[in-house]
């Protein structure tokens, strides 16, 4: 492991759950940043969480002291309109189930935005983490679905962490549910566990595959998503993930570590 980490040059995290916990950062954060910087290891942000746009985002990690570019800054919102615009030519008309923030994120490119009052069918379904979710758009949504609308959802996550007591029912939990009424699946998830935003931020940047780690609290989506762009999967205890969950899921290659400080240890003794 210790070669391993000696050839990372860029480190993409994850963000709730390993940077920081709904609204508080954790305490090793700046200084684990400040470390990448020493070494001369690039570094960026990348989230399941479609609820903020980029510059949302953006705004949150300054309020908390967190060095950040919109280069730096990957989220799945954004994935989803680039991802529409490159590959589902024709789509017009969208019925977003997210936030307000993505839909106005939606119009800002371009798109026409459908509520549940409108009788004319979209050309396309978002399903997204939605904080705002009210039972008629849900409706709407299952209905579109049912009627074979194309359906796209933005990421599989079933629960969003948070330090507040409550469950944060995310965008892969709502998917069940319109399945469960329906029958019918997503025809395409983004987000992790797909590796297209890390591959396509390697090959921005111009790194090898074994150049990058990917640091994340989450086996079903962080660790699957290293795994599959071929990073370095790094696991951090700091969120979602239990230590037996990681005992019994972890495989050779995986890096397991208690947070991003100890991460950092590591990789300051490998260079």
């Amino acid at each position: 492991m210790k070669d391993r980490l000696a050839r990372i040059r860029h480190v993409v995290m994850d963000m709730d759950g390993t940077i920081y916990l709904g609204n508080k950062v954790f305490p090793f954060t700046i200084g684990f940043l400040e470390l990448l910087q020493d070494k001369g290891i690039g570094y960026s942000f990348l989230t399941n969480n479609p609820t903020r746009s980029r510059e949302d985002y953006l705004r949150k990690l300054s309020a908390m002291g967190i060095p950040c570019t919109p280069e730096q800054m990957l989220t799945t919102s954004q994935a989803a309109v680039e991802y529409i615009g490159r590959h589902m030519h024709g789509v017009r008309r969208v019925y977003v189930l997210g936030t307000q923030s993505l839909q106005d994120l939606f119009r800002r490119h371009g798109y026409v935005v459908t509520d549940e009052n409108d009788p004319g069918a979209p050309d396309l379904l978002v399903v997204s983490f939605d904080t705002t979710l009210v039972y008629p758009r849900l409706c709407k949504a299952a209905w579109w679905a049912s009627h074979g609308v194309p359906y796209l959802a933005t990421n599989p996550d079933r629960v969003c962490p948070t330090e507040e007591e409550t469950v944060l029912v995310d965008c892969g939990s709502i998917q069940k549910c319109i399945e469960h009424a329906t029958g019918r699946k997503a025809d395409i998830v983004l987000g992790k566990p797909d590796p297209t935003m890390l591959l396509e931020l390697e090959d921005r940047l111009g790194l090898a595959r074994d150049e990058v780690a990917y640091a994340g609290d989450r086996l079903y989506t962080d660790l699957a998503m290293a795994r599959n762009a071929g990073a370095l999967p790094v696991l951090v205890l700091s969120g979602e993930t239990t230590p037996q969950q990681a005992a019994e899921a972890c495989v050779e290659g995986d890096l397991v570590v208690r947070d991003l400080s100890e991460f950092g240890r590591l990789l300051a003794e490998s260079i």
